[in-house]
């Protein structure tokens, strides 16, 4: 079985970081926040890690607040914290993981989060905007020119996060609909998927061919591209699993 999520594009050729470190310093200089939707386990450590590496390289603000507003992900980067020694990254780096980063928790502090007038960085779930605290954010922060609306992860077709992505200048929120005039930004780069060459090479690795290849977990049109190049670079028997179907080994 393989993944497709990415399975019919690869990932931009530039850096995602560079990207990040650009569109916090044009925000930050025009008086406006970064919002990042983020998934609370993984993302949101990830993202703070790069972060903390802006910073210390002089490419964003050392003083500016970055502010992560989830319950679970303060939790989530707590057990990162506390199991450094199981990750590849530097264990001081993960020392300093939160050094200056304002951890929210309370729902008292994260409603005054939305009507603060400094620039900042927030970070909150969900990662496709499509529940959680960060709608709250949203709501508040899409009307204006100012701010910028980072997604740092795959978006699901239909979803709030995709739909944005897509330039949707209005959005739902809590039943009301919510113009969007702030900046959009997709950075697939810090996405955990591979892409579609990513994937091939994977599989060229295999020490002998598998007797069928089953493509999971992508929308219809990356599952059915991966299929199709997977089919003609090795000749394998590929089948794309349909919803709901059951497979007996």
């Amino acid at each position: 079985m393989i993944e497709s999520t990415y399975g019919n594009r690869t990932h931009p050729a530039d850096d995602p970081m560079e990207r990040l470190g650009a569109i916090v310093r044009d925000t930050v200089a025009r008086g406006g926040s970064v919002l990042m939707p983020a998934f609370a386990v993984g993302r949101t450590q990830a993202l703070l890690l790069v972060l903390q590496r802006l910073k210390a390289a002089g490419e964003i603000p050392q003083d500016l607040p970055i502010v992560v507003d989830s319950p679970m992900a303060v939790e989530a980067t707590a057990l990162y914290r506390r199991h450094a020694a199981d990750l590849r990254v530097p264990r001081r780096e993960m020392t300093r993981l939160v050094d200056g980063v304002r951890l929210v928790t309370a729902v008292e502090q994260s409603m005054r989060l939305s009507r603060s007038r400094w620039p900042m960085v927030l970070i909150s779930a969900s990662g496709m905007a499509t529940g959680g605290r960060v709608l709250h954010h949203l709501k508040a922060m899409a009307p204006d020119p100012r701010h910028h609306i980072v997604f740092a992860g795959f978006q699901v077709g239909g979803s709030r996060g995709a739909r944005l992505v897509a330039g949707e200048r209005e959005v739902k929120v809590h039943g009301e609909m919510v113009p969007v005039r702030a900046s959009v930004s997709s950075l697939e780069g810090f996405s955990g998927h591979a892409d579609a060459g990513e994937l091939l090479d994977w599989l060229g690795r295999l020490q002998r061919a598998p007797s069928l290849v089953r493509v999971v977990h992508g929308e219809p049109d990356a599952s059915d591209t991966l299929r199709a190049r997977i089919q003609q670079r090795f000749g394998w028997r590929v089948q794309v699993a349909g919803y709901g179907e059951a497979v007996t080994a």
